[in-house]
């Protein structure tokens, strides 16, 4: 899962007598939808208050074969599911299975009617007899999922836990393709087929969906058959022999063409990887998508195991509640996907598409056995972002993302709090989707590799895979496979980052000591004191008379100081020689060795600090600067640009003509849009508006052409709205997401009929329709209250149709609207006083008029707030 709380119910496990294993597997059946979860009675004060364990396994599934059909005007499924188990451990006569919201027509077992008890979504089916751990039985379930009628809840990251998704089903909406499919973790399979919605439960798998003919479906496995019926329909019959995690079983449904691209594998067979998109974007889907064969070779090769699934497929949806989300073999990705050969001059999604298939080893092969331990999921993942930039495009990029997801970490704790990364203790599953353990489990393993060295890490990573394919895995075995492969005790790594909190905070300082020939470096670990003393293995390089000299010295306590023998003079040190620390540091140095480090060091993170710490009174800065323009790293280029105002006239003067350069020339379009940013501030109105209206004329990057509209507009924003009414038919929600910020802050009422036009259409969506909505926002609390009203009807219809993310925002909307109107409404009272008291009857009763129409569309914005939930009202 990619990202982007609610409260699961705690049971209090006390000790009881005995019991037979039919009456144990009876007697867990209300802990069948939340694991299990421990209430510690009277808790030290170091300890959690709650403990949430792997659900204990009482039954093994074996195979689950579903036969399903849709009633698209109820959002129903209709099924019928074989499912094939066995007593775990204890013999029982009891299986127990999550099933929620669903009407429970039967159960039965070699045609027998079975008796079953369906209450508060967990189905306990008795079965014909006591069965042994050995012995496999056979249950079948006739049922309806109802996913509508449900209650539903979600979090930041999944923002719903419906599990079956009916997307216009009925063709309400126009352009927007009618289309059926499922997001199942973490326990939302269970919506619409009954399982043990647990990781550490896995099954084959079979569905048979049979839908109108002109549909196409996909599901995990191979396509084995597909049947035309004499009624019109079409059943396709989908298989997977490989067991995987219920939250992994995947279908989708719709009017989709399927773009055909293989993998070949290292014995010369090919394999299918297909791409289901929307008839418009067919010929877009290789540009988008295309790297994924190159993507599984490389991580194939680099794990020393080949891709074990038997397809891999990707779909694009509409109205998505997340990311993408890595079902084996059939990967979601929302609508943000799409995207034109030309919007992919700026952005591609390539980091997405490789976390979601490393998830296919770390995730789908090897699953996490609680979502406690989500992090051995999704720390791989999020490295896999990493681990392909380092390969495809470099480690200057590699380190980019990097400092980009620690970043994500340091704000998500910021804001949500520290945690353990193997969090035992949390309120909601839902919660464990965050910053770490995605962002900062991803850091931490890339210094697990830094400290071991690669071919072990590697290694060990194989070996893990090796021994736990297709089961449930947790952090100690990460660790007992690392371990193995690098015969060094990891305990105290995996203490200090999995079950422990928090990060070092340095501050680091070095001294020479010109009688013994040595430096000193000096390290105080500042971090509160509830996360404790890090244990830091780090690699030192002095560069001296010798050149660079790199060594491993540990920095353990509060305050620790290494005195480093060296030879001649001490030209610069650097901590952290790999730039692979998880940390916050300040570093006392001098400015002469940041000049050394930008003119020395290899590293992007070094050069980079040594950039922008180099001082604008440092006769060697404006060199830096100046090199630094010209720099093979584009983030270089873009950090250069921001110290361009901080340079004296003289060189300022060359520095200004390279900027006009790069922004006419530069290969990447983020470092012109940075060029044509900085250059607002440092030439004329009429040099900036002809440069920008020369990039509105030639530059290809949407990107560009925004930023050129948002700094033509800061000098001549007349001539920015006539360029925005040229644009209005750009097939780009890059494009319209930009035009709409000028609109919204320029553009008078006449644009309304822009924005009615624009989400009548299919040209924005995902965050850029989010941004637009924006947009009209700023440019509705302009206008008057008659096209306020015009706006309210855009504002109604997305939330009634435009998904999760919209129905997340709209209250922030509309509360924004409804105070900026009841100023509004003070303010035509007011006027219609003064008028009246001035005796003006004509200006008393046009204010009176506005003041009514405000009032009126203040009760349309008060009705639209009562019907938000409770808890995103807000105003």
């Amino acid at each position: 899962m990619k990202k982007i709380c609610y409260l699961v119910a705690l049971v209090l496990v006390a000790c009881q007598p005995k019991k037979s294993g039919a009456e144990h597997a009876a007697s867990q059946s209300n802990t069948a939808q939340s694991g299990t979860t421990t209430a510690i009675a009277n808790p030290k004060d170091d300890q959690p208050k709650v403990y949430h364990a792997s659900r204990t396994v009482l039954t093994d599934l074996i195979n689950t074969k579903l036969e399903v059909s849709f009633d698209w005007s109820k959002s129903w499924l209709i099924g019928k599911e074989t499912l094939q188990a066995k007593p775990h451990y204890r013999a029982s006569n009891t299986l127990v299975l999550d099933a929620k919201g669903m009407e429970i027509k039967s159960v039965s077992m070699s045609g027998k009617t079975c008796a079953f008890d369906y209450k508060e979504d967990v189905l306990t089916i008795t079965l014909d007899k006591t069965y042994a751990r050995d012995e496999n039985y056979t249950v079948v379930i006739d049922y309806i999922a109802k996913p509508d009628e449900r209650k539903i809840g979600g979090s930041d990251a999944i923002t719903s836990d419906k599990g079956l998704y009916f997307i216009n089903p009925r063709g309400e909406e126009a352009n927007k393709m009618p289309q059926i499919w499922t997001q199942g973790e973490t326990e939302s399979n269970s919506v619409w087929f009954p399982t043990i919605d647990s990781p550490n439960s896995k099954s084959k798998q079979e569905i048979y969906i049979t839908v109108q003919d002109k549909y196409v479906t996909l599901s995990n496995g191979k396509l084995v058959s597909s049947t035309k019926n004499a009624d019109g329909t079409r059943t396709d019959y989908w298989k997977q022999e490989l067991a995987h995690a219920p939250y992994l079983f995947m279908m989708g449904v719709g009017e989709f063409k399927v773009v055909k691209d293989w993998y070949t594998r290292p014995d010369g067979t090919k394999m299918e990887v297909n791409y289901y998109v929307e008839p418009e974007w067919e010929k877009d889907a290789k540009a988008i998508f295309g790297e994924t064969p190159a993507m599984i070779g490389f991580f194939s090769q680099l794990l020393g195991v080949d891709y074990p699934w038997d397809k891999y497929s990707q779909i694009v949806v509409r109205d998505y509640v997340s990311g993408a989300m890595e079902n084996t073999g059939a990967v979601v990705f929302g609508e943000y996907a799409y995207k034109t050969q030309r919007e992919l001059l700026d952005e591609n999604d390539n980091s997405t598409i490789a976390h979601e298939l490393f998830h296919h080893w770390f995730g789908d092969l090897v699953t996490c056995e609680s979502w406690s331990n989500l992090t051995v999921n999704e720390s791989f993942a999020n490295y896999s972002q990493f681990l392909w930039d380092e390969h495809r495009y470099g480690m200057d990029e590699a380190e980019f993302q990097a400092l980009q997801e620690a970043a994500g970490y340091f704000a998500s704790a910021d804001q949500g709090g520290y945690h353990n990364l193997v969090w035992f203790d949390y309120k909601s599953r839902e919660d464990m989707f965050d910053g770490h353990s995605y962002n900062k489990g991803g850091r931490i393993l890339h210094m697990l590799r830094k400290y071991i060295g690669d071919d072990a890490f590697f290694r060990g990573l194989k070996s893990y895979l090796k021994q736990n394919q297709f089961k449930a895995a947790e952090f100690h075995n990460l660790r007992l496979a690392l371990e193995e492969t690098s015969g060094e005790d990891l305990n105290w790594f995996f203490n200090q980052w999995y079950l422990g909190k928090g990060h070092p905070i340095l501050d680091v300082s070095y001294a020479t000591n010109t009688s013994d020939n040595t430096v000193s470096v000096t390290v105080n670990q500042k971090q509160k004191a509830e996360f404790g003393l890090f244990k830091l293995p780090v690699d030192v390089t002095v560069y001296d008379d010798r050149g660079a000299t790199t060594a491993r010295y540990w920095f353990n306590d509060e305050s620790t100081t290494v005195s480093i023998p060296t030879k001649g003079t001490v030209k610069n040190v650097i901590f952290d020689a790999e730039a692979a620390l998880l940390c916050k540091m300040e570093e006392k140095k001098d400015a002469s060795w940041y000049a050394y480090q930008w003119n020395n060091s290899t590293h992007y993170l070094h050069r980079k600090q040594a950039l922008q710490k180099t001082p604008a009174s440092s006769p060697e800065a404006s060199r830096i600067v100046m090199e630094a323009l010209k720099d093979s790293f584009w983030d270089i280029r873009s950090t250069a640009i921001d110290k361009i105002g901080k340079m004296n006239s003289d060189t300022k003067t060359t520095a200004v003509a390279r900027l006009k350069q790069m922004a006419g020339t530069d290969s990447v379009s983020s470092v012109r849009v940075a060029a044509i940013t900085a250059l607002s501030g440092l030439l004329s109105a009429p040099e900036l508006e002809q440069l920008c209206t020369e990039m509105l004329q030639k530059d290809q990057s949407y990107s560009v052409m925004s930023a050129a509209l948002a700094q033509l507009s800061k000098v001549n924003n007349k001539a920015a709205l006539e360029a925005c009414k040229k644009l209005e038919k750009e097939p780009s929600g890059k494009m319209q997401a930009g035009i709409g910020m000028i609109y919204a802050k320029y553009g008078n009422a006449d644009q309304i009929s822009y924005y009615e036009n624009l989400f009548k259409s299919n040209t924005v969506s995902g965050f850029d329709r989010i941004g637009v909505l924006n947009s009209l926002t700023y440019f509705s609390s302009r206008q008057e209250p008659k096209i306020q009203q015009r706006a309210l009807t855009i504002f109604q219809s997305e939330y009634k149709t435009g998904g999760m993310y919209t129905q997340m925002f709209m209250p922030q909307y509309i509360g924004y609207l409804k105070d900026n109107l009841q100023n509004s409404i003070e303010k035509y009272k007011a006027e219609e006083e003064k008028a009246k008291k001035d005796g003006n009857t004509n200006a008393a009763d046009i204010a009176r008029g506005k003041r009514m129409e405000a009032e009126a569309l203040m009760t349309e914005y008060t009705k639209m707030i009562a019907t938000f939930p409770k808890e995103e009202k807000g105003h």
